[in-house]
């Protein structure tokens, strides 16, 4: 799968995809999840947000942020007609190369607790809850994280 990493330019469509993927859980928790409403263009110049592109179309996406010791996975988005192909799964692989090349040896994440499925989704892959709390928007988040193979 190719990435590039998206300029400023790519903000809009970042914005319309997360909105499109996260659409489906607004019956569940009654509300948009955040990656519904987040700053793009100001997302997009201070994180690491690569993109996967197919046929000149933007298919899915990956928000990282570098955080002292850590690579947070701020916000994974695949396109609903795009979700159940293994998308996810290389752009959480992806996420463990960064953290890699950056030295850093533990990523983190957080999800909506009602999220049942993605909660499932990164436990599948080795990412193991370490908290829950309740947001100050009253919010219920599952914090959830993977130790990386120290590479020395």
């Amino acid at each position: 799968m190719s990435l590039r990493r998206a300029e400023p330019a790519d903000a809009s469509a970042i914005r319309e995809l997360s909105r499109a993927a996260y659409a489906k859980w607004v019956p569940v928790i009654g509300c948009e999840p955040l990656p519904m409403t987040a700053d793009y263009d100001q997302a997009v110049r201070q994180h690491i947000i690569d993109l996967h592109e197919e046929c000149g179309e933007l298919r899915a996406l990956i928000e990282m942020v570098v955080e002292t010791g850590f690579l947070l996975i701020e916000n994974i988005a695949v396109r609903p007609d795009q979700q159940g192909k293994g998308i996810g799964d290389r752009l959480v692989r992806h996420a463990e190369a960064v953290a890699s090349s950056l030295k850093l040896h533990e990523i983190q994440l957080y999800t909506n607790a009602a999220f049942v499925s993605n909660i499932a989704f990164y436990a599948k892959r080795g990412y193991q809850e370490y908290d829950r709390k309740t947001m100050p928007s009253g919010r219920a988040a599952v914090f959830m994280r993977k130790i990386l193979p120290s590479t020395r």
